[in-house]
């Protein structure tokens, strides 16, 4: 951390959580409407879930809270069985990432191939834009949706030019301030002018209060299940869950898609902070954060959250390397609840979509735009797949699609490179040799088979695997197929210049006729034959 926890340090991770924390308001409000439940449900959630993570998450630096990720997925569910289902959802939500960072399953974020990475930037710097956009419609006639406004009177004549007038003003301060000075994160500077100029002057623009009332109290405990069927409301009016087994098949298919989503998100976010910081690792402690965190949210009325990409963002680029930013933000917001409700409420909507607009600007990977005509296709058609698919479903959806697209054209790939050098043996007087190139695998087996000229070749044929590994079951299935078929025309095939977990597979098997540990270290070039009729090849 350079320089330890100078006055200067702490300064700087203040100012970035109470330009967090700012940010934050409107975000956890318009969410709370997404997912169709009371506004401090959402504003809960970003305390609670951004104090957890801040101060046990895997890597510092970054803001979780209520996502529109999660929230277009709890709507349905909020609908038909009501807000304490939700909170149950959350705990099982947070139950099962626990369960995934204690097993350590976050490493596999590591597959998540590059040009997903650049997809899923750009596809939610496009969803955080069009999420603004509701704030350029008269307040309480907008339906939010998780990628949009949906529906809603647009704003015109002076009100839309005022609105898109200081729109520009933020952005433009956030911009030129940091040539000028450091002493205040620009985001923070941008709201605070852009807000001074809208009160001094008494401009009729949508303010934050417009959205909502974010004033409450403490979040108070709760446990939302009952152990009757009959029995009793819950903080929002709506029955609590029955602590029963149909409750569970009721909330487990959302428990598991909130928990994937959540993961996915904050993980990926994880990445894209710690190339920004510099740190690596915290993908198990991350998860494990991010699941207690919910698990004790939906004991304390919050719809849960997960890491959020543009707050992060506006975090690690006002200079904040620190929890204390995170956990800054989490107790300003905590104080906006409690306290300055009425303050925050006059904040006008512009300033906070200009700091957010800046934020896609910052996010969205414009070099990506100039590699798609250098990077291969494939990659290429990965990049705005993802792209596209984010905006139009969600976070979790994408990533796998794209890691999939990009396997399979992995996969492709390599099927494609096997071949073979045919030769005369040096060592079997009249026996040819198949030197096989690439790998043999599930996408190879079949190129694999056609190599061979069975009706032609000598009695002897030798497959030299020098230059190839035998990777699947498939490969298995292939070459005692090719046995088969040798064994049948009368003649004998041998496997030459195995490595050692090529001769392990093989071994396991039963195939290797000789069981020899000489082959795979190269110091007896051993022939193995092949027993055939163990996978059933015919």
């Amino acid at each position: 951390m350079g320089g330890g926890m100078t006055p200067g340090r702490i300064r700087i991770e203040i100012l970035a959580g109470l330009t967090v924390a700012l940010a934050l308001v409107p975000e956890a409000v318009a969410f709370a409407f997404v997912a169709g439940v009371h506004p401090l449900v959402g504003l809960y959630a970003a305390f609670l879930v951004g104090l957890i993570t801040a101060v046990i998450g895997g890597r510092p630096g970054m803001i979780s809270g209520a996502t529109g990720a999660l929230a277009v997925v709890m709507v349905s569910l909020v609908a038909v069985h009501g807000v304490e289902y939700l909170f149950a959802t959350v705990i099982l939500m947070g139950l099962i990432q626990i369960f995934v960072g204690i097993m350590r399953w976050g490493k596999f974020i590591r597959l998540v191939p590059h040009p997903v990475m650049l997809g899923f930037v750009n596809g939610l710097a496009i969803v955080i834009f069009l999420a603004q956009l509701t704030q350029f419609q008269v307040p309480g006639t907008a339906e939010v949706s998780g990628h949009g406004m949906a529906g809603g009177e647009w704003l015109s004549g002076g009100p839309l030019a005022w609105m898109l007038g200081l729109v520009a003003l933020t952005m433009a301060i956030i911009w030129l301030l940091p040539k000028v000075t450091s002493i205040v994160p620009a985001p923070l500077a941008g709201i605070g002018i852009t807000a001074a100029i809208v009160l001094i002057f008494n401009i009729d623009v949508p303010r934050v209060g417009d959205m909502a009332e974010i004033a409450g109290g403490f979040p108070q405990f709760h446990i939302p299940f009952s152990a009757a069927m009959d029995k009793g409301p819950g903080i929002y009016g709506d029955l609590l869950a029955p602590f029963t087994l149909q409750t569970l098949w009721i909330i487990l298919p959302y428990a598991l898609i909130l928990a994937a989503i959540g993961l996915i998100e904050s993980l990926l976010t994880l990445n894209l902070v710690g190339e920004i910081t510099g740190e690596k690792g915290g993908a198990s402690q991350e998860c494990v954060a991010q699941g207690v965190a919910n698990t004790v949210t939906g004991f304390f009325g919050g719809m849960g959250g997960c890491a959020m990409i543009g707050q992060s963002m506006i975090n690690v680029k006002s200079g904040a390397r620190t929890r204390i930013a995170g956990i800054a933000a989490a107790l300003f917001l905590l104080s906006f609840i409690l306290f300055a409700a009425p303050l925050i409420e006059q904040i006008p909507l512009a300033a906070l979509v200009g700091v957010m607009f800046m934020v896609v600007i910052g996010t969205f990977a414009w070099n990506s735009l100039k590699i798609l005509f250098k990077v291969p296709r494939t990659d290429a058609i990965v990049i705005i797949l993802v792209t596209v698919v984010t905006v139009a479903t969600d976070l979790a959806t994408a990533v796998v699609v794209g890691v999939i697209v990009s396997a399979l054209a992995y996969s492709w790939q390599n099927a494609k490179r096997i071949h073979a050098i045919t030769r005369e043996s040096a060592t079997e007087k009249g026996a040819k040799v198949y030197e096989i190139q690439g790998p043999l695998f599930f996408g190879s087996s079949d190129g694999f088979m056609e190599l061979f000229e069975v009706e032609n070749d000598p009695d002897t044929v030798i497959v030299d695997f020098n230059n190839s590994r035998v990777a699947d079951q498939s490969a298995l299935q292939a070459i005692e197929a090719i046995a088969l078929k040798y064994e049948a025309a009368g003649k004998r095939i041998m496997l030459r210049h195995l490595t050692r977990d090529c001769h392990k597979l093989l071994s396991k098997a039963g195939h290797l006729v000789v069981d020899s540990d000489d082959d795979p270290d190269y110091e007896i070039a051993t022939d193995y034959s092949v027993r055939t009729g163990i996978l059933g090849g015919h």
